[in-house]
């Protein structure tokens, strides 16, 4: 038989993977969301969804978490769970604010950046040297970062004038930019409550409007961090670690090193975010005062799908809807009812696209009632506001877990030597 007539095996279909956001899109995209903000701001009337100061609030709300999500990515990347993370930010608190009434808010930073490094340090002790499992080793750090600040605060900040044991004096604040005219000429074209207009001046003026040079250093550590870890030759062998430890180790990468720096450096940033807490938005130390920022920093990780962008995103969704409650309350987190019963209307939508019946069907129930609520009521109990943050969090992370890929190792015991 000739070779010519033997049919060969034809290669199997390939999958079409999902493709990749650019540029374009992704710009249309946010153009999309601001004209929807836009469109329920009028609708609804409640003119301080995207104003200068609910933009600005929501900025400083944003970036304790941020910085704590920041942390949990460089951790998780190097195949170490962070579950600590809130007892890192404890650790920034307390240290920051010690350094910081005594020798200025600089100091307090950067002590407050040690105390998380601190803690990140102990976790990578324990979890890497001696193996013990991720989650039991962050919870503990938690309870006994709450246990050892609350034991120093007895005896330093009870003594000291104008503290207690409960909290500290009050810390000199850290100097705030606000841009010349550009300001004043964004805040009043905001009050315009022009359609599309007055929202985009709003989110530029809330950017350029008393903003803490903290908050500049905080937001420039995500390219930073994007930077490091997937464009040089050190976060390749950081990320390395996080997927495939036995290959990296064959490939004559410390393994251990690497996870030690990773959750290190995880630990002083949920630090600085602490510190950022104690010293720029509140000017003071109050124990308690984290109120699970360090778990939602590790949600806005997830979210984000361990990329800093995403991170960033995740952690001004929750920003934004935490500052809803403090500016407006009631009237803005009523609206918000529109805005999630149109989403539901375009998620419908796509679903029929798609030919995915049930879905659809069940976004549209869903739309109805949101509709209706809005419809029938002019604001929402008291308690719905305190709960939007947290309930908004818990959606976005059920609605985005499907499109969700951890580092393959991430939280993987490994021993040096094990792949032999």
């Amino acid at each position: 038989m000739s070779t010519d007539t033997v049919a060969k095996p034809s290669a199997a279909p390939q999958k079409p993977g999902r493709r990749k956001l650019t540029w374009p899109w992704i710009l249309l995209i946010v153009a999309a969301g601001l004209a929807l903000f836009s469109l329920v701001r009028v609708i609804s009337g409640a003119d301080d969804l995207t104003s200068v100061g609910q933009v600005s609030g929501a900025l400083q709300l944003a970036i304790p978490i941020g910085l704590a999500g920041l942390g949990g990515l460089w951790s998780e990347r190097a195949g170490v769970v962070n579950i600590g993370l809130e007892g890192m930010l404890v650790l920034g608190t307390w240290f920051g604010a010690w350094a910081g009434y005594q020798w200025g808010p600089w100091t307090g930073v950067v002590v407050g950046l040690l105390g998380g490094a601190l803690g990140g340090l102990l976790h990578a002790i324990i979890t890497v040297t001696f193996n013990v499992n991720h989650i039991v080793s962050g919870v503990a750090i938690n309870i006994l970062a709450v246990g050892f600040t609350q034991y120093l605060s007895n005896f330093t900040f009870g003594e000291a004038e104008g503290g207690s044991s409960k909290q500290s004096p009050r810390i000199d604040p850290i100097t705030d930019i606000t841009i010349p005219g550009l300001s004043d000429w964004l805040e009043t074209l905001q009050q315009k409550h022009w359609f599309l207009v007055s929202d985009l001046a709003g989110i530029l003026g809330g950017l350029v409007t008393d903003l803490s040079l903290l908050t500049v250093v905080a937001i420039l550590l995500v390219p930073a961090t994007w930077w490091v870890l997937w464009r040089t030759a050190f976060g390749l062998r950081l990320r390395s670690c996080g997927e495939n430890p036995v290959a990296a180790e064959s490939l004559g990468v410390n393994v251990y090193k690497y996870k030690y720096i990773a959750v290190t450096v995880s630990g002083a940033l949920a630090g600085l975010g602490g510190a950022f807490l104690a010293i720029v938005s509140t000017g003071i130390y109050q124990e308690g005062q984290t109120g699970g920022r360090g778990y939602i920093g590790l949600a806005a990780m997830i979210f984000g799908n361990w990329m800093p962008g995403g991170m960033a995103m995740g952690a001004g969704l929750f920003g934004f809807t935490d500052s809803l409650k403090i500016r407006g309350g009631a009237e803005n987190v009523h609206a918000l009812l529109l805005l999630v019963a149109i989403l539901l209307v375009l998620a419908a939508a796509w679903q029929l696209y798609k030919k995915k019946y049930v879905p659809a069907v069940i976004a549209a129930v869903f739309s109805v009632g949101f509709f209706l609520w809005y419809a029938l009521t002019d604001q929402v109990p008291s308690q719905f506001v305190d709960a939007a943050p947290y309930i908004t969090t818990l959606l976005v992370l059920a609605l985005s877990a499907q499109r969700l890929r951890m580092p393959k190792a991430d939280g993987l015991p490994y021993r040096k030597g094990q792949g032999k």
